[in-house]
């Protein structure tokens, strides 16, 4: 049952974003839901077989998915081996091009900032990709700024800009002109640090009407909503506001949420279609 349901979801998801970007992703997709046409005619009509079919160790299986990895990370998170922010990270994926401009706009700890900039560079110096992150918190610039300085080279830090300041004002450092591939948040308070110190709805909607602003066509404005503090809840429904409010001609707006994990974070995904 749960494999049936993954994969009708998957086929409405890929046909969606068959609609929204290039003409390669649109044929991966397609073959994709051709594939599962295939399969749903050709594999056996018993509950043995369908669930074998969700194991990832089944090299087959792996195979004939169309993106390599996110088929691992969907199938897990749907069965809890996998993190919301590891779903966030393999759509990310699908979406940032190398040279891209991103913007991690809650940078915490650094973690998304590091995954964006490894999506946006490479070891050349050909691609000019670059990743803006702030924080309103001073202590989370400076984790940040610690795990870059740990892990990174002098010519990939030059590629991470780092603002101590709040999301909602985004616009101001940017370039003007700029055309920005992501804008990525992790709503809540920092992993570790004072939990009386939360992102507040009142801020989080300016911050994705200028995201809205300045995003490019085929670009995703993502994020993941942590709604196990007081004020959680009441910035869920500011986001689910912003995003049923945005045209269907120009956006396609999606909500990933555990039905009986009520505190469980929950992910959403704005993606802004190509003209």
């Amino acid at each position: 049952m749960a494999a049936g349901l993954f994969r009708a979801e998957m086929s409405m998801l890929s046909s969606t974003l068959a609609r929204t970007y290039s003409i390669p992703f649109r044929k991966t997709l397609i073959s994709f839901d051709s594939r599962i046409a295939m399969q749903r005619n050709s594999l056996p009509r018993t509950r043995h077989s369908r669930v074998a079919s969700l194991s990832s160790s089944s090299p087959s299986h792996s195979r004939n998915f169309p993106v390599p990895g996110i088929e691992d990370v969907f199938v897990g998170y749907l069965f809890g081996r996998k993190k919301a922010t590891e779903v966030a990270h393999v759509v990310w994926e699908q979406v940032i091009q190398k040279g891209d401009m991103v913007i991690d706009a809650t940078c915490g700890n650094g973690n998304d900032t590091l995954a964006m900039l490894k999506m946006v560079t490479d070891d050349s110096d050909y691609f000019g990709g670059c990743v803006y992150a702030m924080d309103v918190q001073k202590e989370s610039i400076e984790s940040t700024s610690s795990l870059l300085y740990q892990t990174l080279g002098s010519k990939e830090k030059e590629r991470v800009k780092l603002f101590n300041m709040c999301h909602s004002k985004m616009e101001e450092i940017v370039p003007e002109n700029s055309s920005v591939r992501m804008v990525a948040f992790n709503l809540g308070y920092l992993p570790g640090g004072n939990k009386s110190i939360i992102t507040v709805s009142n801020t989080t909607v300016l911050a994705l009407r200028a995201a809205e602003r300045i995003l490019m066509p085929g670009g995703l404005i993502s994020l993941v909503v942590y709604i196990g503090h007081p004020g959680g809840r009441e910035e869920l429904e500011v986001v689910e506001a912003f995003g049923s409010s945005l045209p269907v001609s120009d956006w396609v707006c999606c909500k990933l949420q555990m039905l009986n994990r009520p505190l469980a974070p929950i992910l959403v995904f704005m993606f802004k279609r190509e003209k």
